[in-house]
């Protein structure tokens, strides 16, 4: 308890009290003081009134009238009336969504009208569109501009996660949540049948091959894993702007590469004013978001009594962890305000992933320069890139066979299971199909590397007013080296007691020149802008895949480092083994472009001729024309102003081209064949040379026509902009490799198939400014697209979808065919168990089209930002519906028969109807939706007010969530998922088999300008 004694005692506890009572006098005068002040302020308030309208004349309801510097505020009516008191000496601050604020002193005045005129800021926006820029107003194509501000944020290791489920019409999936694992991007649908579906991606003008840039491998029975996401080497904190060209009118300009839409990536320049230095530093940490429901030791014991091996382990707890990310982000750039800015950065990332040894670490380096010359008519710029990328890889992979892969092992091996043996080393099994996975990862070693350069030197010179010339050199080279061991101790099939040793090893050279014009002028009231050039790239590739075995000695630094361990005196199988593959191809391109606008109408028109290497002599060149029409209906005079600030149709159609097959494979090739240890060079019995590919002069590029028509709206005084979308695309020509009938001279031959896809749909994007006041504000973004894919024309059948699994070889899924969506799963349909526990099937047992598709039917995303004075919340909802997920890692894995041979699985199998002899074969009982809603990403930030600082100018806090809800009926780990099960080249989609998991990601960190 307090003592109040010195209150009433001491002398000292009264000359304590003296100071208390004057302060509330003091407080009290002061209180009484501003009281009557204030009354006599207001007493010399008058009302002041009036209408705001636009430049039209008409009346502006909404808009926010208040006294600056005070919280005195009012909004102006249904007709644009307004009232309020206000002094003379008072200021008022009109201000609407979509113009431009005003502020008017009151003096004498009783009665203020103000006219506020239209801030075209949006509308003038400045859009990429290839080879030069548009005003966002001015599109007449299908094109969504994306800026820093509405990137993803978080642990973003590429720039398509930037983009995940923030543009209508793009589906983008993670295959994996392997760190940097490949990303696969759509574009108003699936398109082809064989060649690559991905759009392509141009990083400040230069076109990228779309080759991989990382080396993939073949984990020698392990399975084979793909390639890493070879867009990891840029630093997404080096993006600017991405701009998504989706029609054929915006994406006809790039031609043969088209026609699954263009990614235009802008990297950061200097801002102007000086020098001025950025760091972002962050520091992550991620877990799993599910872990699969398996049999404790305790429970597998009792169901399992003799199998019983005396341990408990829970595999997932040894191999999984948490794993963190560090980034550090370093920017230095500035600007003289006359077309001259300069940008240097270097970003660090360091990121471990959920489970042991996986990793990605990168270091890139990039500058952006640019500079005026010769009365500012010679502008020159470049822009260069370098990255080192070493990603730690496991041996979780695509197809493992009967012996599983390491997550395979986690989820398969007994329970009982004991990991180590009193001496520390791995206790394995003699029974090479139940391999340790904890052995597996720890006697293993796999790790690549890869160093890439990306960038261009270009110039610009203006002839006269309006006219200007281009050139660009461009360049994108990259090394890769990925070198894999596995030790003899290791007890799996081909691996023990003679171990593995892989080298994989990839050169990519491709170079780029550019020379353009491009003309701008008005003349009477018609604005013309006009492009025209010429345009070669050409792409050189090595690849080399070495492989030894036999090896002397179990060390794996040993064994990677000095190849000639393996045991040579063994014969061939103990030898090195080497195979190398070159290629060169060349595009040659003549292109040009026209946008013509008279009055309330915009034209386009676009002709692009490529000449190709890769297709035979009567197909070496195409055309890709384009044409569209705009109509600005705001500028009629029925279209009401006050409801539609900007209205207007767009009409576009157009063809474009993909040739993203294997390199040179239309041309007469020859190869050496194996060489004996006797053999001579002019032997052909020993070696030699031999026809592997023979003139195919037909082949030719995958066709697509596309149809557009869209509108462009903003309601309210661009409170609410937003599009709406309708296209149909029909690709033709589609490029297949077929299997050529034995005997036969060649393996396979490609072909264009004589079939049609067809994709139509519907896109809605949709900006709503909810609230816009000084201390609060809340902004809505809203996508959503429908998509129906179908094949048609089409009198064959293709097979593609394996099913990995014991007892499961040659098993597919899906099946290409007439009528049917791309992929279409065919399977047979799953009727329950009979009395012996076999599985019935209703309709027989035959596989079927049954109208499920892994091609999702809807995709959207939902943004809420909202600020609160320095504070700030992003929170993003993406979703996909309509598709469906083969569960093979289920269908592998969790059945009565995995259980009854010793094997763990999920807790709901032991209970299942199924008898212990049931053959899994392939059906829906393991086909399920894929349907989810995600919150992917929410970020809670805070601004600190750094006022007059001479040392930084800003500073900001934040923490972010990636991955924390999920709402999905699928059992799986997580159904944003899609592992690699082609066959004969023909890709898969939506099958998911012991797939790395996806991870939860919490980060914290701060961005600083000094």
């Amino acid at each position: 308890m307090m003592d109040n004694s010195y209150l009433v005692g001491s002398a000292v506890s009264t000359r304590r009290v003296q100071p208390v009572r004057s302060l509330l006098r003091l407080g009290l005068m002061l209180f009484v003081f501003l009281t009557l002040s204030s009354q006599v302020t207001f007493a010399q308030d008058a009302s002041v009134s009036g209408k705001v309208i636009d430049n039209g004349g008409r009346g502006l309801p909404g808009v926010s009238v208040s006294v600056k510097g005070t919280t005195r505020g009012t909004n102006s009516d249904a007709d644009g009336s307004y009232k309020i008191s206000a002094a003379n000496n008072a200021v008022l601050v009109f201000s609407y969504v979509g113009f431009t604020s005003q502020e008017v002193t009151v003096g004498n005045q009783s009665v203020i009208n103000v006219t506020l005129l239209e801030d075209d800021k949006t509308l003038n926006e400045v859009v990429v569109i290839g080879y030069g820029t548009a005003k966002k107003k001015d599109l007449t194509g299908a094109v969504n501009t994306i800026g820093t501000k509405d990137f993803n944020k978080g642990i973003i290791s590429s720039p398509e996660q930037l983009l995940q489920g923030r543009v209508p019409g793009v589906a983008i999936t993670q295959n994996s949540g392997e760190p940097g694992g490949g990303i696969n991007i759509r574009i108003r649908g699936t398109s082809s049948v064989r060649s690559n579906n991905n759009p392509l991606f141009v990083v400040d003008g230069v076109p990228l091959s779309g080759d991989a840039t990382s080396a993939g491998g073949d984990n020698s029975g392990i399975g084979s894993t793909a390639p890493k996401n070879p867009l990891n080497f840029l630093n997404p904190e080096d993006i600017a702007s991405v701009d998504i060209l989706k029609d054929a009118s915006a994406t006809a300009i790039y031609g043969s590469r088209g026609a699954n839409g263009v990614v235009l990536i802008t990297t950061k320049k200097g801002k102007v004013g000086k020098g001025s230095l950025e760091y972002s530093p962050s520091v992550g940490f991620s877990s799993i978001t599910k872990r699969y429901d398996l049999l404790s030791a305790a429970e597998y014991k009792t169901l399992q009594p003799t199998q019983d091996q005396g341990g408990s382990t829970d595999w997932q707890d040894v191999l999984f962890r948490t794993g963190t990310t560090n980034q550090h982000n370093l920017a230095y750039g500035g600007g003289d305000g006359n077309g001259g800015n300069y940008r240097f950065s270097l970003g660090y990332l360091d990121q471990q992933g959920i489970m042991q040894k996986s990793s990605l670490n990168r270091v890139a380096g990039t500058f952006n320069g640019n500079k005026k010359f010769i009365n500012n008519k010679l502008a020159v710029g470049v822009q260069v890139t370098v990255s080192q990328t070493k990603d730690g890889n496991i041996p979780v992979t695509d197809n493992a066979g009967y012996q599983g892969d390491l997550l395979g092992g986690i989820l398969k091996s007994n329970p009982t299971a004991i990991v180590y043996n009193t001496d520390g080393t791995y206790k394995q099994s003699k029974n090479i199909a139940e391999p340790n996975p904890a052995a597996l990862l720890g006697l293993s070693r796999d790790n690549t590397g890869t160093l890439r350069t990306l960038g261009n030197i270009n110039a610009e010179y203006e002839i006269f007013s309006g006219l200007k010339f281009k050139a660009v050199y461009g360049f994108d080279k990259s090394m890769s080296s990925r070198k894999a061991a596995f030790s003899k101790d290791l007890l799996y099939q081909d691996i023990q007691n003679v171990g593995r040793l892989i080298f994989n090893d990839i050169e990519v050279n491709n170079t780029l020149f550019d020379g353009y014009f491009s003309y701008d002028k008005e003349i009477g009231k018609i604005n013309l802008s006009a492009t025209l050039g010429y345009e070669y790239q050409s792409f050189d590739y090595f690849s080399k895949r070495t492989t030894a075995t036999n090896f002397r000695t179990n060390n794996l630094d040993l064994m990677i480092n000095n190849a000639a361990s393996a045991d040579n005196s063994k014969g061939l199988s103990g030898s090195l083994l080497a195979n190398s593959n070159a290629s060169y191809d060349e595009i040659r391109s003549y292109f040009g472009r026209v946008n013509v606008g008279f009055g309330k109408f915009l034209a386009t028109a676009t002709l692009r001729a490529d000449g190709s290497t890769r297709f035979g002599s009567g197909n070496q060149v195409g055309y890709f024309p384009s044409a569209a029409l705009a109509y600005k209906l705001s500028d009629e005079s029925f279209i009401p102003k006050t409801v539609f600030s900007d209205l207007k149709l767009r009409v576009g159609y157009g063809i474009t081209g993909n040739q993203e097959i294997p390199h040179n494979l239309y041309t007469q090739r020859q190869r050496y064949g194996d060489w004996g240890t006797n053999s001579d060079a002019n032997d052909i019995n020993g070696g030699g040379l031999n026809d592997v590919a023979f003139p195919n002069p037909n082949l030719k590029w995958e066709q697509t026509a596309q149809t557009n028509i869209g509108v462009d709206f903003a309601l309210v005084g661009n409170r609410v902009t937003g599009n709406i979308e309708y296209y149909h695309k029909n690709t033709t020509d589609l490029l297949i490799q077929v299997t050529s009938a034995q005997p036969a001279l060649t393996p396979f031959v490609w072909k264009n198939l004589d079939a049609n896809v067809i994709n139509q749909g519907f896109e809605l994007g949709l900006n709503v400014v909810a609230v816009d006041k000084k201390d609060f504000g809340w902004d809505v973004q809203f996508n959503a697209a429908y998509n129906n894919n179908v094949v048609k024309n089409f009198s064959g059948l293709i097979n593609t979808g394996a099913i990995s699994g014991q007892g499961l070889t040659g098993a597919f899924s899906q099946r290409i065919a007439e009528g049917q969506p791309l992929f279409a799963f065919f399977l047979r349909d799953f009727g329950g168990y009979d009395e012996s526990g076999n599985s019935i099937y209703n309709g027989g047992d035959v596989q079927k089209f049954l109208g499920k598709s892994p091609l999702p039917t809807v995709t959207g995303g939902l943004t809420n930002n909202i600020r609160w004075k320095n504070f700030s919340l992003s929170l993003f909802f993406n979703g996909v519906f309509g598709n469906y997920i083969y569960n093979n890692t289920a269908n592998a894995y969790f059945t009565k028969g995995a259980f009854n041979n010793g094997r763990n699985v999920t807790r709901d199998v032991p209970a299942l109807k199924e008898g212990g002899f049931n053959a899994p074969d392939v059906s829906t009982r393991f086909l399920e939706s894929g349907s989810f809603v995600r919150l992917q990403n929410a970020s809670l930030g805070y601004k600190f007010n750094t006022g007059n600082s001479s040392v930084l100018s800003n500073l900001r806090v934040f923490v972010t969530g990636q991955n924390l809800l999920l709402f999905t009926s699928y059992t799986g780990q997580d159904p944003e998922v899609n592992t690699n099960k082609a066959i004969n080249g023909v890709p898969s989609l939506g099958i998911d088999y012991t797939a790395y998991p996806r991870a939860r990601t919490i980060t914290l960190g701060a961005n600083l300008a000094f």
